[in-house]
């Protein structure tokens, strides 16, 4: 049932005119007052109307893209083809039409939960036409409730909504969100048929690790990516379930940002307690270089002495001295295809769900072990 503004008053224990004061910005009210009223506009996820009160399910040319960090050239690269996608597409209809004219704006969340749920409130109360949400989330059952309530509501107003590099939402209820989704799971019974292209890390991750074992690895550290998200567990989990599958023991995990730092980090740490190790697998290729920083740093010869390898294939993977061998996403395509979805000029999945294929690429950082 839609929220109206007298509720939205009463809750605030101010009047109608000073909920829409507040709303509009176009009166000076009381800190404590404004603070009532947007405390109590959150509590009952009011939609203002706008210009468009007179159609419920009305959206706007806005479309969101949220990202975890912009600078990251895995999230650029997604929200660049999608945005690229949505300008292709209103110049290919002159600029106006249904999908012409789309204003395309990134949502840098930081990593922080707080502030992916707040621009998903400010997308709702501007009524976007699509969002996109990009990369994995955060495996935590109360947040991923609230997104997915978020999600629903905006669905449910004619948001178009597409999951690009993350698993499916899991339907609320008993046990919370997170339990029925996954990267090679359907979406929740019960949500609204959100598009969803899901990365195919444990594939990847588990080929990965089977190409080290294949030249002959059998002690081989591993620097993930934070715990608690997605997609460092996926990729992990492929990890894992290669070695098990090959009865090698597993060797030294770290756990820490997608960053260079994680990576220096873990190589100096895996040296020190396992210093017969003879590779390293990184979670993504900016911890790879870390990785190759600490190793050259030590004089130590890669891939003669341990052989490295990451995954994503970002732009530098290929100019790396040695080149790096990686698991390829198709970041590009992926961020198109959601692009078009987050439009309506393509054809939501079967299911809502797509699995996008992981591949691996060889290169200069891996080769047989020594002795």
């Amino acid at each position: 049932m839609t929220v109206t503004l007298a509720e939205v008053a009463t809750r605030a224990g101010v009047s109608p005119a000073t909920v829409s004061r507040v709303l509009n910005g176009n009166y000076p009210v009381a800190a404590a007052t404004r603070e009532r009223v947007l405390r109590a506009v959150d509590e009952l996820d009011y939609v203002p109307n706008g210009p468009a009160s007179s159609l419920a399910a009305a959206t706007s040319d806005l479309v969101g893209i949220l990202v975890n960090d912009i600078a990251d050239p895995f999230f650029g690269i997604i929200a660049g083809a999608a945005q690229s996608a949505l300008g292709e597409d209103a110049a290919s209809r002159g600029g106006g039409g249904v999908g012409g004219g789309k204003l395309a704006v990134v949502c840098n969340t930081g990593g922080s939960p707080e502030r992916e749920l707040t621009y998903l409130t400010l997308l709702q109360r501007q009524r976007a036409a699509a969002v996109i949400l990009t990369g994995g989330s955060l495996e935590n059952d109360a947040h991923q409730a609230a997104v997915t309530a978020k999600l629903t509501r905006l669905a449910e107003a004619g948001t178009r909504v597409v999951l690009c590099g993350r698993p499916p939402l899991a339907a609320t209820g008993p046990g919370g969100a997170g339990g029925a989704g996954g990267a090679d799971g359907g979406p929740g019974a019960g949500l609204p048929p959100f598009a969803t292209l899901a990365f195919d890390n444990r594939g990847g991750a588990r080929r990965l690790t089977e190409h080290l074992l294949a030249l002959g690895h059998r002690r081989i550290g591993y620097a993930a990516g934070p715990a608690g998200h997605t997609t460092t567990r996926h990729r992990l989990e492929g990890h894992r379930a290669a070695l098990r599958a090959a009865g090698v023991t597993e060797g030294p995990t770290t756990h820490g940002p997608y960053d260079r730092t994680t990576g220096y980090r873990a190589a100096h740490e895996f040296l020190s307690r396992t210093p017969d190790l003879t590779a390293v697998v990184a979670a993504n290729d900016t911890i790879a270089l870390g990785v190759c920083a600490a190793l050259r740093e030590r004089v130590l010869d890669i891939p003669g002495d341990i052989s490295v390898a990451g995954f994503d294939d970002l732009p530098f993977s290929a100019d790396a001295v040695p080149a790096l061998t990686t698991v390829r996403l198709p970041l590009h395509e992926a961020g198109a295809r959601a692009g078009r979805l987050a439009l309506g000029v393509a054809p939501v999945p079967p299911g809502g769900l797509a699995t996008v294929p992981a591949e691996l690429v060889v290169r200069g950082t891996t080769a047989r072990p020594r002795g």
